[in-house]
């Protein structure tokens, strides 16, 4: 990465969060990585679908770089949240393999304009007139937001948790340190809810 460069920086941060989402799914049975762990279904496969349509949506049709993939959850008559869940018949390299392609398709068009190139985002209205920085800058924060959803869903999987497989981002502690923690944290929320209860 060279020094005082947005651009790099920007898909150096991008790159991160794009590997740690992927990461989420490893070594995981096809039903955890699909299965959904919240009241709204969130689920570490249809995250990584989601991220795909994503970069996409916001790299190809407001720069005028047609992307050329079939989104079936783009259809008119698509159901609601189908891009956020795998369907049984859809295998975890497809939906990775969709990833892939989004991401050496994004990254075509971040190497092949400027940070100040224009584009429009015809979903966001009057306020879709965007630089390529913006765009940038928009999926970097959307990438981080379901990168901090995939940590979450697979710590209620299997307790794994981190950046990547060689740095868990959680400082030295042991298990037995972290279930103490979350008890004594359990305590004081109770403490709290009986004294402002």
């Amino acid at each position: 990465m060279k020094p005082n460069d947005p651009k790099a920086d920007l898909l150096h941060y991008l790159d991160t969060a794009r590997d740690a989402v992927v990461w989420k799914l490893e070594g995981l049975s096809e039903y955890d990585a699909r299965r959904p762990l919240t009241t709204t279904g969130t689920n570490l496969l249809g995250l990584v679908k989601h991220l795909a349509g994503i970069e996409f949506g916001y790299f190809g049709a407001p720069f005028g770089r047609p992307h050329g993939e079939v989104l079936p959850w783009e259809e008119d008559d698509a159901e609601p949240n189908a891009d956020m869940w795998a369907r049984a018949e859809e295998s975890r390299a497809e939906v990775l393999g969709l990833y892939q392609r989004a991401r050496v398709f994004a990254d075509a068009t971040i190497e092949a304009l400027p940070l100040a190139a224009m584009g429009r985002v015809e979903w966001w209205g009057d306020r879709g007139e965007v630089t390529l920085q913006r765009i940038m800058l928009h999926v970097v924060a959307e990438t981080n937001r379901h990168a901090g959803h995939a940590d979450i869903v697979r710590e209620l999987i299997d307790g794994k948790v981190g950046l990547r497989a060689d740095n868990s981002n959680m400082g030295a502690e042991d298990d037995a340190w972290f279930r103490e923690y979350r008890d004594r944290l359990e305590a004081q929320a109770k403490e709290a809810d009986a004294k402002q209860g």
